[in-house]
C-alpha cells in the first residue's frame, strides 16, 4: 500500500534544528498571495513580510511611514498563499517601541488577525523588554540587528553597520541577549562576514539561527527582497545584492508588446473573441 505522505509546514523548531544541524535556511520577502504562492510552492523556508513593503508596495523612501493596519493586510495576503514556509511578519515603527505593553497588544493583533506564524522586531538590549513580553504571550519572535532600516535617521544613512569595535561588541552583546530571550532566529543586515560568522557561533548553544543580508556566507541562512533578487526594483544595486532574474526588462517589454498588439488591433483576435 502505497502512503502519500505530506510536505509538513515549516515551523520554529524545525529552524532552529536546520541550524543546529547547519542545513542553510532561506528566506525571502513577499507582500501578496500571487508572488508568495509561486515564492511557497518553489521551497523556500521562510517568507518574510518585510516592513520594505514601505518601499516595494507603497513607494516610500523610508520604512519608517508604513502602519500596523497596513502590514497585517499585506500579510493575510502572504498567509493564505503559503502552505510550506513559515510566515515572519514585521512588527513596523511604532509598534513596539512605546511600552511592552502596547508592544504585546500589537503583536497579538498581527497574529490574531493576519495569521501569521511569528514577528519580527528591529534593535537589542533598547527594546528586550517588549521581546520577552511578546515572547511570553506565545508568539515567536525574530530579532534583527545590524542595519536597522527603521533606525534610519539615528544612523544618518544606510552604510555598513558594526565597522569599529565598540560597536561590534554592543551587537554580539545583543545577539546573545536576544537569544538568551528566546529569539529563534536573529537577522543580520550589513555587518562585516566575520563579525556575523562570530554571532552564528555564539547563537549555536542557543539554537538561535542567524539570517544574513550582506553579512556574509557564514549565516544559518540569506534572505533577500524578492523584487530585488527578480530584477524588478531595478534602481538599487547594493554589493550584498544578487540578480537572479531580469523580469523588469520582461515586464517591460510585455507591457510594451501588449501596447503595440492593441494599438494595431491584433489583439484581441479571432480566436481570443467570442
Amino acid at each position: 500500500m502505497s502512503v502519500h505522505v505530506q510536505n509538513a509546514r515549516m515551523t520554529t523548531t524545525r529552524i532552529r534544528q536546520k541550524a543546529d544541524n547547519n542545513e542553510p535556511i532561506t528566506m525571502l520577502t513577499s507582500y501578496d498571495f500571487t508572488l508568495a504562492r509561486l515564492v511557497d510552492e518553489a521551497g523556500t523556508d521562510i517568507i518574510l513580510v518585510g516592513d520594505s513593503a514601505s518601499n516595494v508596495v507603497c513607494g516610500n523612501a523610508y520604512t519608517l511611514p508604513i502602519t500596523l493596519d497596513e502590514m497585517i493586510f499585506l500579510t493575510k495576503g502572504v498567509v493564505r498563499a503559503a502552505e510550506h514556509a513559515l510566515v515572519v511578519a514585521d512588527m513596523p515603527f511604532g509598534s513596539y517601541q512605546v511600552s511592552e505593553e502596547e508592544a504585546v497588544k500589537n503583536a497579538i493583533r498581527m497574529v490574531k488577525e493576519s495569521g501569521c506564524d511569528a514577528v519580527k522586531i528591529e534593535g537589542g538590549e533598547e527594546v528586550l523588554p517588549a521581546i520577552r513580553h511578546i515572547i511570553a504571550a506565545g508568539i515567536p519572535v525574530v530579532g534583527h540587528l545590524g542595519l536597522t532600516p527603521q533606525s534610519v535617521n539615528q544612523f544618518g544613512g544606510y552604510g555598513l553597520r558594526a565597522k569599529e569595535k565598540a560597536e561590534a561588541d554592543k551587537l554580539l552583546r545583543d545577539a546573545l541577549l536576544l537569544a538568551q530571550a528566546g529569539c529563534f532566529a536573529v537577522t543580520l543586515e550589513k555587518i562585516p562576514a566575520t563579525l556575523a560568522a562570530q554571532v552564528t557561533k555564539d547563537l549555536a548553544p542557543y539554537h538561535c539561527a542567524t539570517i544574513g543580508i550582506g553579512a556574509g556566507n557564514q549565516t544559518s541562512g540569506q534572505v533577500l527582497v524578492l523584487h530585488d533578487m527578480l530584477g524588478l526594483n531595478q534602481g538599487f544595486q547594493p554589493k550584498f545584492l544578487r540578480h537572479f532574474a531580469e523580469l523588469g526588462e520582461q515586464v517591460k517589454s510585455a507591457v510594451q508588446g501588449y501596447i503595440s498588439a492593441v494599438n494595431d488591433r491584433t489583439f484581441p483576435n479571432e480566436k481570443e473573441s467570442y
